[in-house]
């Protein structure tokens, strides 16, 4: 069963291929996607990563967390469910 991961403190210059091969030395990656404004498509500094495996992903996670990639110290863990939004905001 397949794993999200968020990472959190990514350097706005972070590409989705440089996220994929960060993790992909410890598994198989379904997707990487990296957070971004939908306006000016810049990068929010998160993203997500789905690994295949369970086990994989917590050795990723266990190795990346607190790693530099491009000059920032990646905080990274199990992503958590996506809370419902609130149309009352909208």
């Amino acid at each position: 069963m397949s794993k999200k991961i968020y990472v959190g403190n990514m350097s706005y210059q972070t590409t989705e291929d440089q996220l994929k091969d960060l993790f992909a030395q410890y598994g198989t990656v379904v997707t990487a996607t990296i957070i971004k404004d939908r306006y000016t498509e810049q990068s929010k500094g998160f993203g997500f990563v789905e690994m295949a495996e369970e086990d994989t992903a917590a050795a990723a996670i266990s190795a990346i967390n607190n790693t530099e990639l491009n000059g920032r110290s990646l905080k990274v863990d199990l992503a958590r469910e996506r809370r419902p939004r609130d149309d009352y905001h909208r």
